[in-house]
């Protein structure tokens, strides 16, 4: 075989060889969905105190893992312990305003007794006399003086009833259940929670990170002070939507982490988000912008998948881990090819 024939033969190998791999190419993209856009997450949580203060004590380091509960900082606590010994006081002054209140209303009905008695008195008085008038016993002038005493008496007693009936009012409900009080209550129930809240403590059990929080440094209510990142790991994959059409939540796939180059992980898909922000629109007035592009095919448009490792790993999955995400289809043979193909990808890792 002469020198042209036998590079007319590679020409046509490598020809051969570059169709069947277009060919493949084609195939695995419809059959064997595989996305390198892939990374591990997990929630961040932004922890922020509810009061403002001073940084008084850190009770965490960088990078330690934490229990839901745990004091993770502490804000000076003397002026919140300052308006809790003031709440206290105003209930208690709450109670002794109820106290006086309780001795005034006795007066005031021990003086309402006293007027009614009087009322009476005078009542019968003014009808006696005007018995006697009747029988030309008193003179009229008698006669007109018990009528305007008994007239006195009966205004007498009802203005105490009036200033009576006032400090009932004032007083309110009997016992704890009197406004002032409940207010007090309240005011001071504010203060001790204000009180606790100088202690921020984690809400959930995750990850300090990025920590950068020291004694002395102001803090304000809101402010976040420092990261927690959560425990639970949560796989995602960005694939063309036309991977996806008939992909479901409890489909099985293959994970593989740059990390961890070589090995292959299986997972389940957990949910598919239902959008992404190109899709999402603002009503803010304004007349639509049209997308245009000069270009014959445009990108594929990605759609987002989340996974769940089937296991546990044994190792540290930090967020933000690139990882590379293979669909594994019903069929057999082709969960075969699906494999093979991701452990490839996987494999190559080793190189770059």
């Amino acid at each position: 075989m002469t020198p042209d024939e036998q590079f007319s033969r590679l020409i046509r190998i490598a020809m051969a060889g570059f169709a069947l791999m277009f060919l493949y190419f084609l195939f695995a993209d419809l059959n064997l969905p595989l996305t390198t856009e892939s990374m591990a997450t997990r929630a961040i949580t932004k922890v922020a105190p509810r009061i403002s203060g001073n940084v008084e004590k850190v009770n965490v380091g960088n990078n330690q893992v934490v229990a839901k509960g745990d004091i993770l900082f502490e804000i000076d606590p003397a002026p919140f312990q300052l308006a809790v010994d003031e709440a206290q006081l105003a209930l208690e002054q709450a109670r002794q305003n109820n106290d006086e209140l309780d001795a005034s209303i006795k007066a005031a009905q021990a003086e309402v007794r006293a007027s009614q008695s009087i009322s009476t008195q005078k009542n019968r008085e003014a009808k006696r006399m005007d018995n006697l008038f009747a029988n030309h016993g008193v003179s009229r002038q008698e006669k007109d003086q018990a009528d305007s005493s008994a007239i006195s008496s009966r205004a007498s007693l009802l203005s105490v009833q009036a200033q009576l009936e006032k400090l009932k009012v004032t007083r309110g409900l009997g016992g704890e259940a009197n406004l002032q009080v409940r207010q007090a209550q309240n005011h001071l129930q504010q203060a001790q929670l204000n009180l606790a809240y100088t202690k921020v403590r984690a809400e959930k059990d995750g990850l300090i990170t990025n920590l950068h929080l020291e004694k002395g440094i102001f803090r304000s209510a809101g402010s976040p002070a420092l990261a927690l990142v959560s425990q639970d790991v949560d796989i995602i994959a960005d694939f063309r939507e036309k991977n996806i059409m008939d992909t479901v939540s409890g489909d099985k796939a293959y994970i593989t982490f740059d990390g961890k180059p070589g090995e292959v992980f299986k997972a389940t898909v957990q949910s598919l988000d239902g959008g992404v922000s190109a899709g999402q629109f603002d009503a803010n007035g304004e007349l639509a912008t049209p997308q245009s592009s000069t270009r014959w095919v445009r990108d594929a448009q990605r759609m987002r998948v989340h996974f769940t490792l089937d296991k546990m790993v044994n190792f540290s999955l930090p967020a933000g881990a690139r990882a590379s995400a293979q669909l594994i289809p019903d069929n057999s043979i082709l969960a075969g090819l699906a494999y093979l193909q991701i452990k490839f990808i996987s494999a190559l890792h080793y190189i770059y």
